[in-house]
């Protein structure tokens, strides 16, 4: 399942899924569909309870009545017995597949040549910064950059989508956990960034988080750790990393983070960056307003965002 939020024409983003490759069903006005033909009277406010339009967090939260249903509803749709309410795919504009995380967990230097080009050791323990929502951005819009930074990066990473609430979660259960993962732009203000010695300044800038296309669940990718990720800068392939070369894997960062603090459904990782980025080449190379920068997960899509001034 390939979990997306689509607008059409200009209207509010709505919660949808990928029915094959070409075509995208709306999750409130299938589910509302589905009751309705099952002579449920209330069908409207349950399926817009159960997928809020646009809230993919509100369908996490959902736990198994939403998957429940929308396994029914998949499950028919391929019986024949079903027709969701869907939308070509040329006709709708994809958001970011995620915009209202609750927490979205940054995790620094967690692979060894990234460590290796920025002349740190390898760290202990996953070193943790925030980002906020604010910095979420669709794909296919411009990445701002902020006024008076000089030093403008991109950081081509996994994104863990949590599915179930969890809190001391060993490493052998933690992909349980799961609901599914993304890219992530973790775009960087180098300049923000090294100010103190906390990098948060340069990583929570309105916008510097572009995500998407669509959240794959664990069905889709049964294995995190054997992916290719790259980066593309103007057509120029920056990085081309594999989650092969985590140091902290997605299991001991989940039971990391939930020894000291509860992640909850809808909250989201990113998991670090291979090397390949600007300002550990010789000499820099920054991105400026007017590049495009593309980037690539195996199983994930892509992600492709210009860069403007802001």
């Amino acid at each position: 399942m390939k979990i997306v939020r689509f607008s059409r024409n200009g209207h509010a983003p709505r919660l949808g899924c990928f029915l094959g490759q070409d075509r995208i069903a709306d999750l409130e006005a299938s589910a509302a569909a589905f009751l309705a033909a099952k002579g449920v009277v209330r069908a409207a406010p349950i399926a817009a309870a159960l997928f809020p339009a646009d809230s993919t967090r509100g369908f996490l939260e959902g736990g198994s009545a939403t998957q429940d249903m929308l396994a029914a509803m998949m499950d028919a749709t391929r019986a024949g017995k079903f027709q969701p309410v869907a939308n070509p795919v040329g006709s709708v504009r994809l958001h970011a597949p995620i915009a209202d995380p609750g927490k979205f967990i940054c995790i620094g230097l967690n692979y060894k040549d990234h460590a290796a080009e920025t002349n740190n050791p390898p760290p202990k323990e996953p070193p943790v910064f925030p980002k906020w929502n604010n910095a979420i951005q669709d794909p296919g819009e411009p990445i701002l950059r902020p006024r008076g930074e000089k030093t403008f990066d991109w950081e081509v990473e996994l994104g863990v989508v949590i599915g179930r609430t969890a809190r001391f979660v060993k490493k052998e259960q933690a992909l349980d956990y799961v609901y599914g993962y993304t890219i992530i732009n973790d775009a960087s203000a180098r300049d923000f960034q090294f100010h103190t010695t906390q990098w948060s300044a340069g990583k929570v800038g309105d916008t510097l988080a572009p995500v998407g296309p669509y959240i794959a669940d664990r069905a889709e990718i049964p294995d995190p750790h054997v992916l290719d990720l790259k980066t593309w800068v103007n057509g120029t392939l920056m990085q081309n990393g594999s989650t092969r070369n985590f140091i902290f894997d997605v299991g001991y960062i989940i039971q990391y983070l939930t020894s000291f603090m509860t992640l909850s459904p809808g909250d989201l990782i990113a998991t670090g960056t291979p090397a390949g980025v600007g300002f550990s080449r010789k000499p820099q190379v920054t991105l400026q307003p007017g590049d495009t920068v593309k980037l690539e997960i195996t199983g994930l899509g892509t992600l492709e965002n210009t860069v403007k001034d802001a």
